[in-house]
């Protein structure tokens, strides 16, 4: 259930420099039922746990005493000649022999209902709102490739180790050229960012059209309706 039914208010920031005005500074409204949900820690969890296992490559693999290439014939006689008793050379117990319990490859991929991945999206960024860790742009548009000046500019507005998130099928290409080279900086589109992402990284920052894309998929119409209303 939805904490409230008021809309959530987020200074709208700007990449480009903007000339000293007496004009009062903008502000974004955003979704309730996106950017004011109840945090639970326990599906933040859920997603993370998720996301880690699907980059385990699991190609471990050990080769088992009936996998070592060699002769079944018994290296020395049962008994006889004082020693311990073996069997072929391929015995875990001999050196060049196989493992007595071998790592296969295996699949460390989970699944998770996609309705528990939404609500962690949610969570998350209703998380950064709380945290003033989101931060909203007009667009990540960006005159020119030179990296110093974007750092520069970055550094002014305070948005060190920051994810810059588009909604646009890509990141616009003078920016992501600008911001390749930046430490601590990067970029995704609103498709691709992922709750282990959005949780992992300090701050993030997205420009309208994400905002856009999150309210469109994540949010519940009827409660954002009370919210405008309220």
């Amino acid at each position: 259930m939805i904490t409230g039914f008021h809309p959530v208010y987020v200074q709208l920031s700007s990449l480009l420099k903007e000339e000293a005005s007496d004009a009062p500074s903008r502000v974004a409204t955003l979704a309730p039922s996106v950017f004011r949900h109840p945090i639970r820690r326990d599906i933040l969890h859920l997603c993370v746990v998720h996301h880690l296992d699907g980059l385990r490559q699991g190609t471990a693999a050990n080769k088992s005493r009936g996998e070592v290439k060699g002769s079944g014939r018994k290296v020395r006689p049962q008994k006889g000649t004082g020693k311990a008793r073996l069997g072929d050379a391929q015995s875990p117990m001999l050196v060049g022999g196989g493992r007595a319990f071998a790592k296969k490859a295996r699949d460390f991929s989970t699944k998770l209902p996609r309705k528990v991945i939404q609500m962690g999206m949610r969570v998350a960024l209703s998380a950064k709102v709380k945290e003033n860790g989101l931060g909203i742009v007009e667009s990540l548009q960006w005159p020119g490739v030179k990296t110093n000046e974007l750092a520069k500019r970055i550094g002014e507005l305070g948005w060190n180790k920051t994810l810059f998130v588009t909604g646009m099928a890509k990141v616009p290409e003078t920016f992501d050229r600008s911001s390749r080279n930046i430490p601590d900086v990067d970029t995704r589109t609103a498709s691709e960012l992922s709750v282990y992402d959005a949780v992992k990284w300090e701050r993030l920052v997205l420009d309208v059209s994400a905002v856009e894309f999150y309210e469109q998929t994540l949010g519940k119409r009827e409660l954002d309706a009370l919210a405008r209303l309220a």
